[in-house]
């Protein structure tokens, strides 16, 4: 795999969710899934939101970080931070969103400008090491995704060929056989 650099950090000051704000950075040595989503997009409520909190009740125990990032583009006046607390609660999201910055004279938040998204809702995975393997635009199919983040699940970790490898030595230098164990 060719070198990827690291994801530079978000821009969100508010967060739900969340007893503090959270950086990529506090992130490192997980699987991030970072999605983009805006309350009043029909694409990010009948889809990308349900499924962030799905991977996020589903892996959270297993080393993946969901994290919700609420990047308004457009109707800036009914998409506030009061707002988005109510659509969080009435939907049941319990993974972490934060607010994407706003830059003044700028219709395009700091966040999605930064990562370069088309859209919402957009999707990123970001491997144990702070790079992007995955960014998608649209809809993303739930068997891919769970194929992807289990692809980076399994980083790292040694092979069945090696896992093989490390129980044989181990049965061989302490005394086991096809019949059982001896003891020293």
């Amino acid at each position: 795999m060719s070198e990827t650099p690291a994801v530079p950090e978000w821009q969100a000051d508010v967060w739900f969710n969340a007893p503090a704000p959270l950086c990529l950075a506090q992130l490192r040595g997980q699987v991030v899934l970072l999605h983009a989503f805006q309350m009043l997009c029909p694409g990010c409520v009948s889809h990308g939101v349900p499924q962030a909190e799905r991977v996020h009740r589903e892996y959270a125990s297993d080393g993946v970080s969901v994290i919700g990032l609420h990047t308004v583009f457009e109707h800036h006046a009914a998409m506030t931070p009061v707002a988005l607390e109510a659509f969080l609660h009435e939907y049941g999201v319990t993974h972490p969103v934060g607010v994407d910055n706003v830059v003044a004279g700028e219709l395009i938040p700091a966040t999605m400008h930064r990562y370069g998204m088309r859209g919402t809702p957009s999707l990123m995975l970001i491997d144990r090491a702070g790079r992007l393997r995955l960014h998608e635009f649209g809809r993303v199919n739930d068997l891919r995704l769970g194929v992807e983040v289990g692809r980076l699940l399994m980083e790292g970790y040694p092979t069945p060929e090696e896992r093989a490898y490390n129980v044989d030595t181990h049965a061989r230098e302490s005394g086991c056989h096809e019949h059982g164990c001896e003891t020293p």
